[in-house]
């Protein structure tokens, strides 16, 4: 649901370094014929084929609708929806324009890499603890959203990331937001069976 790395950017010939283990298991768990699909966060915004080529991962760049088991689910990252939070819905724009990508991939992966680690840390810094804040369900902007995607079609489920902040909170009647939170904190993700979608806590070594 986005956000998999702190910084990601695909050059031609140039990965990342620190996460070869990760990438390994998510081949390896392709290669077993699970399914894996992976949206774009804020954070790793700039993924350019490597993952569809190498590790047969098809990537998001906006929200996705399903229909599985009857249910329907409206699935993204949730970066830049809802009202407000004009100031980043123009730099989405400007990170995501294809000269701009163009002009950062021509720093030295070295200088390129630093830098955007620089400013993600202090990002982080600044919103990581006013992001994992509760507003209050009327202040929630992606439960806003949710709610006004209702009034054109319904969906059951709204399953969203970015907010770093586990959540479950009915939007309207017979439908529901969930926030996945995270794998830093919190431990969460969340199971559809077949009949309900539920969020979930890892607790030593074992879910719950």
């Amino acid at each position: 649901m986005g956000d998999i790395f702190d910084f990601w950017f695909e050059y031609k010939t140039v990965i990342p370094k620190g996460y070869t283990r990760l990438l390994g298991k998510l081949a390896q768990l392709t290669d077993k014929g699970i399914g894996i699909s992976v949206f774009i966060g804020n954070h790793d915004m700039w993924m350019d084929g490597y993952f569809e080529d190498e590790l047969n991962i098809p990537v998001y760049y906006e929200p996705q609708t399903y229909n599985i088991g009857g249910k329907k689910f409206y699935v993204g990252h949730g970066d830049g929806l809802g009202p407000g939070d004009h100031g980043y819905k123009f730099l989405k724009k400007v990170f995501r324009n294809p000269v701009c990508r163009w002009m950062f991939s021509a720093l030295h992966p070295s200088w390129g890499i630093s830098v955007a680690n620089y400013f993600s840390r202090k990002s982080r810094a600044k919103t990581g603890m006013e992001l994992e804040k509760f507003l209050g369900e009327e202040n929630e902007w992606l439960a806003i959203y949710s709610k006004e995607q209702l009034q054109k079609e319904h969906f059951d489920y709204f399953i969203f990331g970015h907010r770093h902040l586990p959540l479950d909170l009915e939007v309207g009647a017979n439908s529901r937001y969930i926030n996945l939170g995270d794998w830093i904190n919190y431990f969460t993700y969340a199971v559809f069976d077949g009949n309900t979608t539920e969020l979930k806590y890892y607790k030593e070594g074992a879910p719950s």
